[in-house]
């Protein structure tokens, strides 16, 4: 099934074409947002909500305000709430990447959190409607039942350790489309894929974009580390770095949040902007730390889901 174009489904409106994709043409579309450069939106002539919630027991993407009616696909919020509008934000982000860069014969890698379910739902939507080959790659065990759960094809780095795409979320975009990713705990799995991934795209609600990291996400920046070494790697980022690590504690069960790989999360609240590329390699190296949330010149573009309705897509301009 040929599709009109990269988002024609979405709202009646286009956004950039990209390379590769049918009826795009050669050059990215322009990124650009709050802090520079290009900046692309889509603006919906209404805010619409799913017409299943979670109040009538059915499949829902997200959270409403509102009665939902299964007499039309799209519900209109009459009064939206900061959640709501939120959570429309994500939905829009997540779709817009799936419009923009998801084609047939992909090995997708899925991400984690709550912006990624909405670009999941769409994913599975256009696989069953187009008939589409993709195989998909997760980042965790969230991002396991999701791809199972709607029906998608689960695979594995040992049989696809070369993918054509991966899209996730994050906690925190900069100016230059450095992230904070790990919020959900997921950040070495996530980082794994996203590394191994020819483009990686990210998705993101308004929240999210900042001009320096931390101006927006309070919580630090997660590291992922080894049991054992919990103690002596928290002494060595204050000592190095100044600021405060913080073991992330669990909240429904007794202890430290324990990751899927087994580990600890150390949480590093950091008291000024550092050279981030260069503060990323020197944690790297402290014995004990697995990795940090700190995605350095990896993420391709970014895709916001804005306030009031519309899209805002970004690209990385440095080499």
């Amino acid at each position: 099934m040929q599709r009109s174009g990269p988002l024609s489904t979405l709202y009646g409106r286009v956004l950039a074409p990209l390379p590769g994709r049918a009826g795009g043409g050669g050059g990215a579309g322009g990124g650009g947002g709050s802090w520079g450069g290009r900046e692309k939106h889509v603006q919906p002539p209404q805010r619409l909500q799913p017409a299943h919630c979670s109040s009538c027991s059915s499949k829902c993407s997200s959270k409403c305000s509102s009665t939902c009616s299964s007499s039309s696909p799209n519900v209109p919020l009459s009064s939206p709430t900061i959640m709501s509008k939120t959570e429309e934000a994500k939905r829009l982000a997540g779709w817009a990447a799936v419009e923009n860069h998801v084609q047939n014969n992909q090995v997708l890698g899925i991400g984690s959190g709550s912006t990624i379910v909405h670009a999941v739902q769409r994913l599975a939507e256009r696989v069953k409607q187009e008939n589409l080959n993709i195989v998909c790659i997760p980042t965790s065990f969230q991002a396991r039942q999701l791809i199972l759960q709607n029906g998608l094809t689960l695979s594995d780095l040992d049989r696809h350790p070369e993918l054509d795409l991966a899209i996730d979320g994050a906690d925190e975009v900069d100016s230059d489309l450095n992230l904070i990713k790990g919020g959900g705990g997921c950040l070495t799995q996530e980082k794994i894929v996203a590394g191994y991934a020819k483009r990686f795209i990210v998705i993101a609600d308004y929240r999210k974009d900042s001009k320096n990291l931390g101006d927006q996400w309070g919580k630090g920046i997660p590291i992922e580390v080894i049991p054992m070494a919990y103690v002596p790697v928290t002494r060595a980022l204050a000592r190095k770095f100044g600021g405060v690590a913080e073991l992330r504690m669990a909240v429904s069960k007794a202890g430290p949040v324990v990751t899927d790989n087994g580990n600890f999360l150390l949480d590093w609240k950091f008291d000024r902007v550092h050279k981030w590329s260069e503060v990323n390699t020197a944690i790297k190296m402290i014995p004990g730390v697995v990795d940090t949330g700190l995605f350095i010149d990896m993420a391709e573009r970014v895709y916001f889901g804005m306030e009031d309705g519309s899209v805002s897509m970004r690209e990385r301009t440095s080499p």
